[in-house]
C-alpha cells in the first residue's frame, strides 16, 4: 500500500513516521512545500522536538518512509492520502478570529482531484470544523477524472511532549466515514494499517460527521477542566484554601478522575483555544447561542488566569515593574516540546513588557527567533535578553517567573540563585513545580497562583 501524507507539521510528520515503523508492508511518503522543513526530516535535526521522534524516524527513514517536495507525483502514485496541514483561525473576513481557516485543506482536494492517478482513500487528518468533508467530496467528485474517492475523518488526540507514546499506545484511533458499502470497505482498509500495532478494540469506527465533532469536543473538554480548575484557584486565593488540596479532594472522585486538574498559567498550543472558537463558531451558525456562549466563557476564563497572573507580579511589585528585570523560565507552553505558539508565556511577557519590564528568557528547546517573533520584538530590542541556562536567566533579576513545567526546573539550586538576585527576590510560580519550603528556604517571597 502507498501512503502520503500532504503536510510535514506535528502531526503529519509524527503519525507516518510511527505508521511506517510499524507497516514496514508500505511506503509512506511526506510531502511538504517547504523544502527547508523537508530537509530537516530528511537529517538529525529534525523541525520539531519530541522526545523519541528522532529514534522512530531513523527506524523508518530510507526504508520505508520519505520525506520529499515532489507533492504531485506521490499524490498520483499513492493508494490513501492523508491530508494534514494547518487550519487556523481566520484572521480575515467573515469569521475572523473565530472561524477555522480550510483554505488549506481545500487546495489539496483541489491538487488531488487535479493530479488523478487512480481511485483513492482521503483520509483528513487535520482538526476540521464538522462537515468539512462535504466540501472535500464535492470537490473530488466535481473533478470529471474518471476516478472515485472516499473521504474519511481520521483526527488526532497527540499531546505534545508525549506524542511518540500516544501514537505507539493510544487511548483509541477514530475513524469516521460514510455508511455506504464503499464507505465502510475505505475504512476497513485505514483500520487494517493501526490494527497493525493497535487493538482491534481500541479503533472506533463511526460516521463522518461524528468523528470530525469529536476532536473537537475531546479538546473543548480538556480546556474546560483547565478553566474550571483555574477559577477555583482564584477563589482559593481569596478564602485562603489550597487549590492543590481541593484539586486532590475531588480528584479522587471516581466522577471526575485527577487528570488536567493542575491549576496553572493558563492552557496553550496551536489546539485548545482555536478549537473551542470554532466550535463556538459552528454553535452560533448551527442558531445555538446559549451554546456558543457556554464556550467562549472557556476562553475567557483562560485569559483572566493569565492577566491574574500578571497582576499578582504587579501587586508584589510595588505596583510597578518599570527598569526592573525579571527571569522568564520557560517559553513553550508545555514541557518536552519546542512549539510555542499560543503559549500563556506570550501573554505574559508582553503585558510585562508594556509595563517597561526587562525579561531575562531561558527555555530549554524554543529557539530565540520563534520567542522574537511570537512577541513580535526585532532582534536588537535591549528590553529582551536570551539565556543558556535557567541560573544564568535568573542573575541580577528582581523575579523569577515559572511558566512552563520543564523536569530540569525541579533541580534548580534555588540558594545559589537567590544569593545573586536583586533583593528582595520574589519566585512566581504559575505551574506548581517547585516545592514551596525550598522556595522559602532560600529566601524568595513565594507568589504561586491559587496558594497565596
Amino acid at each position: 500500500m502507498k501512503i502520503c501524507c500532504i503536510g510535514a507539521g506535528y502531526v503529519g510528520g509524527p503519525t507516518m513516521a510511527m505508521i511506517a515503523k510499524n507497516c514496514v508492508d508500505s511506503k509512506v511518503t511526506v510531502v511538504d512545500l517547504n523544502q527547508e522543513r523537508i530537509d530537516s526530516w530528511n537529517s538529525d535535526d529534525l523541525p520539531i522536538y519530541e522526545p523519541g521522534l528522532l529514534e522512530v524516524v531513523k527506524a523508518a527513514r530510507g526504508r520505508n518512509l520519505f520525506f520529499s517536495t515532489e507533492i504531485d507525483q506521490t499524490i498520483q502514485d499513492s493508494d490513501i492520502i492523508f491530508i494534514s496541514v494547518n487550519t487556523p483561525t481566520k484572521d480575515y473576513g467573515s469569521g475572523k478570529g473565530r472561524a477555522a481557516d480550510l483554505r488549506f485543506v481545500e487546495s489539496c482536494a483541489r491538487n488531488i482531484a487535479k493530479v488523478g492517478g487512480g481511485n483513492k482513500i482521503v483520509v483528513e487528518k487535520s482538526t476540521v470544523p464538522v462537515r468539512t468533508a462535504q466540501m472535500v467530496k464535492e470537490i473530488l467528485g466535481e473533478s470529471n477524472n474518471g476516478f472515485s474517492y472516499q473521504v474519511l475523518s481520521n483526527p488526532e488526540f497527540l499531546a505534545e511532549g508525549t506524542a511518540i507514546a500516544d501514537l505507539e499506545n493510544p487511548d483509541r484511533v477514530l475513524i469516521g466515514g460514510d455508511q455506504s458499502k464503499e464507505g465502510l470497505e475505505a475504512i476497513e482498509k485505514v483500520v487494517s494499517l493501526y490494527n497493525q500495532w493497535i487493538d482491534r478494540e481500541n479503533i472506533i469506527t463511526t460516521n463522518l460527521w461524528s468523528s470530525e465533532l469529536s476532536k473537537l469536543t475531546a479538546n473543548a473538554f480538556l480546556a474546560q477542566r483547565i478553566s474550571s480548575i483555574n477559577a477555583i484557584s482564584a477563589l482559593c486565593e481569596a478564602t485562603g484554601a489550597d487549590v492543590d488540596e481541593v484539586a486532590n479532594a475531588i480528584g479522587t472522585d471516581s466522577r471526575i478522575g485527577p487528570k488536567f486538574l493542575k491549576s496553572s498559567v493558563g492552557f496553550g498550543g496551536s489546539c485548545f483555544q482555536k478549537d473551542i472558537l470554532n466550535l463556538s463558531y459552528l454553535c452560533q451558525h448551527f442558531g445555538l447561542p446559549e451554546v456558543a456562549e457556554y464556550w467562549d466563557q472557556v476562553v475567557r476564563m483562560n485569559d483572566y488566569q493569565k492577566d491574574r497572573f500578571v497582576q499578582r507580579i504587579m501587586d508584589a511589585m510595588f505596583n510597578t515593574v518599570s527598569g526592573k528585570k525579571i527571569a522568564i523560565l520557560g517559553f513553550a507552553f508545555k514541557k518536552d516540546t519546542n512549539d510555542a505558539r499560543e503559549s500563556p508565556a506570550i501573554a505574559v511577557c508582553s503585558r510585562l513588557l508594556d509595563e517597561r519590564a526587562h525579561l531575562a528568557i531561558y527555555d530549554p528547546q524554543v529557539p530565540k527567533d520563534t520567542i522574537l517573533s511570537s512577541l513580535r520584538l526585532d532582534a536588537n530590542d535591549k528590553r529582551v535578553s536570551f539565556h543558556d541556562c535557567a541560573t544564568d536567566a535568573a542573575n541580577g533579576t528582581h523575579a523569577i517567573a515559572l511558566l512552563t513545567e520543564w523536569d530540569e526546573f525541579k533541580k534548580l539550586n534555588l540558594k545559589e540563585i537567590y544569593a545573586e538576585m536583586e533583593k528582595p527576590a520574589h519566585f512566581f510560580d504559575g505551574r506548581n513545580l517547585i516545592d514551596p519550603i525550598e522556595v522559602q528556604n532560600a529566601g524568595f517571597r513565594l507568589h504561586r497562583i491559587g496558594k497565596g
